[in-house]
């Protein structure tokens, strides 16, 4: 049975599952591992790795982190967003959900992470 089925209100999509946050991302911020980065890039790359995927529609969903910046693209939409250390936080959590709400932004589309669930819209 696939879990990424539509939330309904009233009849309308709100929001689509995506996929589940990956439960092991957690383990690889620093102090506790080793990265020189300050960005947290073992961090990221464990936490978007899961976001490669497909809709129920068949959509593809791809994201990638190259540097500092993030690519977030589903279907034909494509949006991109920045890790700001020095304007949004130090923190690689607060950091990567800026950039992915940029990224989501600039691709018009509405992503949420809520639990352990990351939601989209569009």
């Amino acid at each position: 049975m696939d879990n990424r089925r539509p939330i309904w209100n009233n009849s309308k999509i709100i929001m689509t599952k995506l996929c589940d946050i990956n439960p092991v991302a957690k383990e690889k911020l620093p102090p506790g591992f080793t990265d020189k980065s300050g960005i947290g890039v073992h961090y990221t790359d464990a936490f978007i790795k899961p976001m490669n995927t497909k809709l129920a529609d068949g959509t593809r969903v791809s994201c990638k982190r190259k540097g500092l910046k993030i690519t977030l693209m589903i279907g034909a939409k494509k949006g991109e967003g920045l890790m700001r250390r020095l304007e949004v936080s130090k923190d690689p959590v607060v950091m990567l959900g800026a950039a992915l709400q940029e990224a989501a932004k600039a691709a018009g589309v509405e992503l949420k992470i809520a639990g352990t669930d990351i939601l989209i819209t569009g």
